[in-house]
């Protein structure tokens, strides 16, 4: 990715690449077991300043970056990203994010994970971005139908969680454009 895609500019935020010295910021508003619960077992909780520092480092080693700071006020305040498909599925990726707890409801997610989406769609040619969510996470379900994403499944009794076994949602985002050979 070149320094020209980045950042998107959004009315409340900017969705921007990670920067070494966002690490402690990174720590403090990451360090919270609510926004653990929501996640991939791969964030970690307690979130310490040397998962941020990893997590940065191993972010700008990719290329191209799919993973970017939400950033308000020049600080980071949550992250969005998203991760291709593969093989058959390599016109798709899986969006994921996370606000920290001060900043939600202001619709700072639901500007960044619209913007990427779009973004996402035009810079690498994507059919489909979809999400998974834990039917516990009413909030991020509500974030994405904001974003014209679409429940399209109840995944039961996929995930665990914190010791507790959880149905997921699948949402979905199909771009307008020419229909694609299907055989429906």
């Amino acid at each position: 990715m070149t320094a020209a895609t980045m950042p998107l500019r959004l009315q409340g935020c900017t969705v921007r690449s990670w920067r070494a010295t966002d690490a402690p910021e990174l720590a403090l508003v990451a360090n919270d077991r609510g926004i653990w619960l929501n996640l991939r077992d791969v964030f970690p909780h307690p979130y310490r300043l040397e998962d941020a520092e990893r997590f940065i480092g191993m972010i700008s080693a990719q290329d191209p970056m799919t993973s970017y700071a939400i950033d308000v006020g020049g600080a980071p305040v949550g992250s969005v990203g998203f991760r291709f498909g593969t093989d058959v599925e390599r016109v798709t990726a899986e969006i994921g994010y996370w606000l920290g707890a001060g900043y939600r409801g202001k619709g700072i997610a639901t500007q960044a994970v619209r913007s990427v989406t779009g973004w996402a769609i035009d810079r690498y040619g994507l059919t489909r971005v979809f999400a998974h969510v834990f039917v516990t996470n009413h909030s991020s379900a509500r974030v994405l139908e904001r974003c014209g994403f679409v429940r399209e499944a109840t995944l039961r009794r996929s995930v665990i969680k914190d010791g507790r076994v959880l149905d997921q949602w699948l949402y979905g985002f199909v771009p307008e454009g020419p229909d694609v050979d299907s055989d429906r």
